[in-house]
């Protein structure tokens, strides 16, 4: 518990420092080192079971550096070119290897790209979304680690103080009342930072709308969160890494707001 609370204690602030102080440029190269630490993280716990083709998954990672030099029209192009790239790649692995790398090994692989890199990648796009020549992704992006983060705290600590019914076997320690109060916190910390962007940043975001996308994002969150405790229970392992005291290795931290950060792009574009 002490080890977990001075971890957040030091990643909090700085988490906040970045995101006010940081352009689309510096979260881009953060966010792809995070992508690359997560994916050497699976990378090393699948090769327990598996022969995954490690050295596809961390060029791919990198791709994300590069997210803001492509002309945002033309992103969503190349990622499917990406892909389909991706897939010949691996298939093409098995013909060279004959059939040493099988099925099963460039399927762990490419779970582990869309996972790792599909997933962190919308992290640096939601956060360069222009609105009418507007950054208003730094707004949104608030919203992505309140739903998540703050819903995460919240959930273990009501957790550990009232919790008696648990969830789900896949994660034993989680119960259901620790759920229930993440979303309810990740949905309050929403409204209440909707406030201060309409009254402080002249924003006008309609509380309506953002209530209904926190509880979207904060129960999508949570199954991020259960998520990766499926492929930690499947291998066999506890935690991704111990690179985080009391958390866990970066896929531990980070593995609600990378799963919930594709919606958030969607919703928050589309909605708001």
């Amino acid at each position: 518990m002490l080890k977990r609370v001075c971890v957040s204690l030091v990643g909090i602030p700085l988490l906040f420092v970045i995101l006010i102080c940081s352009n689309k440029y510096i979260i881009d190269i953060i966010v792809t080192l995070l992508a690359l630490v997560s994916m050497h993280e699976y990378m090393k716990c699948c090769s327990e079971k598996f022969k995954p083709i490690s050295w596809i998954g961390y060029l791919t990672t990198l791709l994300i550096a590069f997210i803001h030099v492509i002309p945002m029209e033309y992103v969503f192009n190349y990622l499917g070119i990406a892909i389909i790239s991706i897939v010949a790649i691996l298939f093409l692995h098995i013909i060279i290897t004959e059939m040493k790398i099988n099925l099963v090994d460039i399927s762990i692989t490419l779970l582990g790209i869309l996972y790792i890199v599909g997933f962190y990648i919308f992290i640096p796009i939601l956060f360069g979304y222009e609105k009418n020549g507007t950054l208003i992704g730094k707004f949104y992006i608030w919203y992505l680690f309140l739903c998540t983060w703050g819903s995460d705290v919240f959930a273990f600590l009501i957790g550990c103080k009232f919790g008696k019914h648990k969830f789900s076997k896949i994660s034993p320690k989680k119960s259901i009342e620790g759920c229930v109060a993440g979303v309810m916190a990740g949905v309050i910390l929403s409204l209440i930072a909707t406030a201060v962007f309409n009254e402080i940043f002249y924003m006008q975001f309609n509380y309506l709308t953002i209530f209904m996308v926190a509880l979207v994002l904060t129960i999508i969150g949570q199954i991020g969160d259960f998520s990766a405790s499926c492929i930690k229970r499947y291998i066999g392992i506890k935690d991704f890494s111990n690179l985080l005291p009391g958390h866990g290795g970066l896929i531990d931290r980070f593995d609600s707001v990378i799963f919930a950060a594709p919606f958030a792009y969607y919703l928050l574009t589309m909605l708001i």
